[in-house]
């Protein structure tokens, strides 16, 4: 079974075609205009092992928040497509990421109920010339139509470079570790036989 899947979604701010490979090696090919969030995107990639080709065009001469969420959006539509109907996965998947003085930490379910819990303060509101609050635009867009319950929280931290980076990878492993098969489940990982 192949576990891959591709979507678009063109609108008078975002013009954006994605594919995602979940059993792929972390390769990134990635083009939003936006270079911090290019290089989130591909921590991101790298970390969670999923294959990810991002071709973003945004309506970046206003700023850069349609291009941020909604790649988060379409991002979240790919990821559920290629999870199909979620048999065999290990369904849960947590991390405890470091960079330096920041320590973020990510938990996922893949539960069906796409929600967001972020409790990652950043002072600074510009890393460059990227918001800060993106982060947050991003994570909400891809957790609710991935399907995931997706916490993150930052446990200290100062740099906002680092706070974000920290949260892409912190939310890379757990994602890693809960789309990944696990041999000894048989079925959906679920009591309700359904996510």
């Amino acid at each position: 079974m192949t576990r891959t899947a591709k979507a678009v979604r063109a609108t008078a701010e975002t013009d954006i075609g994605l594919s995602v490979d979940l059993d792929g090696t972390g390769e990134a090919d990635v083009e939003t205009g936006v270079g911090f969030f290019d290089h989130m995107l591909c921590a991101l990639a790298r970390h969670s092992l999923i294959d990810l080709t991002v071709r973003t065009k945004g309506d970046t001469e206003v700023d850069d928040h349609h291009t941020v969420e909604d790649t988060g959006i379409v991002l979240g539509q790919a990821l559920r497509k290629a999870l199909g109907d979620k048999r065999g996965i290990r369904r849960f998947g947590s991390a405890l990421v470091p960079l330096d003085e920041a320590l973020v930490m990510a938990a996922v379910d893949v539960s069906g109920r796409g929600e967001l819990y972020w409790d990652v303060p950043i002072g600074p509101d510009k890393v460059g010339t990227f918001d800060t609050e993106l982060g947050h635009e991003f994570f909400c867009g891809l957790a609710r139509e991935a399907g995931i319950t997706l916490h993150l929280r930052l446990v200290c931290g100062e740099n906002a470079h680092h706070i974000l980076e920290a949260t892409f990878k912190a939310a890379a492993r757990a994602l890693r570790e809960a789309v990944e098969p696990d041999p000894r489940v048989e079925g959906v990982p679920s009591t309700k036989g359904s996510l």
